[in-house]
């Protein structure tokens, strides 16, 4: 089984501070994650100036200031990203970032991105779609709010890099209700599309996520900060460090329950087979001579002996020597 990717989804959490994100960095480095990933935006190419805020939005941000204004503030420079994509090869931990823009594609892509993340608000963006399908790269792709048939059309886009590409199912309500998260959709997506998938995860907790991993997820996203009480849009929904390590740590424990579907005695139990399965001894004492009965046979642990199961082939043989109670039965 190949090894789940797990990415740390540091997006906006570190408040436009290269100095938070690079903090971002060295914390996720020591949780177990396999990548860390950021938003590369430009405020003025995402939202008009009046655009409305959604209401978690609203709940964790000043009023006061529209989604525009409150993209502005979460904006990090070209030369932040440069520096953050060195500094994560220096802590061994993959960089990633999620471009929500033409430009932040060309950008990300000229960085050294290996492998782009389109989010689920961008499923129907075909410009967009077509940009990242001309990089001919590795995709994974979030389908949060989006239907079959927008999926459906999206792949149709994404025809270049079709084969090398991971679809995350997703909920995109934050925090996303337990009831809401419908994790059998992944292997809906699977089935319906052939391809690998995986879970981008917005719920209070690691329970999903895990689940996830335990359904054949490959990716597991979860957003990450340092403290959830810091100020911004998504710090309250993202994992602390110690419980991103919890959750990291419970996935490679799912890894390895997994195992690769053959049923077969494991090296562990063929050392406890001896002890707890039952042998024919005798039932009470028996006389050379005397024909085995299913008076005088019965099934109790002793060590390794003759398999009750060939309890009929044994019916009617006679005894070779004398038996005591409980002795087990030779062939």
């Amino acid at each position: 089984m190949n090894k789940v990717m797990i990415i740390a989804e540091a997006g906006v959490n570190h408040n436009g501070d290269l100095h938070i994100a690079k903090s971002l960095v060295d914390a996720a480095s020591e949780t177990g994650a396999d990548a860390i990933k950021f938003q590369t935006f430009q405020a003025k190419k995402l939202a008009v100036s009046d655009a409305k805020k959604a209401d978690y939005q609203k709940q964790y941000t000043q009023n006061t200031i529209s989604q525009y204004e409150m993209l502005k503030e979460l904006e990090l420079s070209k030369e932040d990203f440069l520096a953050l994509y060195h500094y994560c090869g220096q802590k061994n931990i993959q960089f990633m970032s999620t471009p929500f823009d033409e430009d932040s594609i060309e950008f990300l892509d000229c960085l050294g991105l290996n492998i782009f993340k389109i989010p689920s608000g961008e499923i129907t963006n075909y410009s967009y779609l077509k940009k990242i399908d001309s990089l001919n790269k590795p995709i994974i792709m979030s389908t949060g709010m989006a239907t079959i048939d927008e999926i459906a059309d999206a792949l149709k886009v994404l025809k270049h890099s079709s084969q090398n590409l991971i679809l995350l199912h997703c909920t995109s309500a934050y925090p996303t209700p337990m009831k809401e998260v419908n994790l059998k959709a992944m292997c809906t997506l699977k089935q319906r599309f052939q391809k690998e998938v995986g879970y981008s995860d917005h719920t209070l907790g690691l329970e999903a996520a895990i689940a996830a991993t335990a359904l054949g997820a490959c990716v597991i996203e979860k957003h990450f900060t340092l403290d959830q009480s810091m100020p911004g849009p998504d710090h309250k929904i993202s994992l602390e460090p110690k419980e991103f390590k919890q959750m990291a740590d419970a996935i490679r424990n799912i890894e390895q329950a997994l195992g690769d579907g053959v049923k077969r005695p494991t090296e562990s139990e063929l050392k406890n087979k001896e002890f707890v399965r039952k042998s024919l001894v005798a039932a009470k004492k028996i006389k050379k001579g005397e024909p085995f009965t299913y008076d005088n046979l019965c099934a109790k642990r002793c060590g390794m002996g003759i398999s009750p199961m060939k309890l009929t082939d044994l019916l009617g043989n006679e005894a070779v020597r004398d038996y005591e109670k409980d002795e087990r039965i030779e062939e």
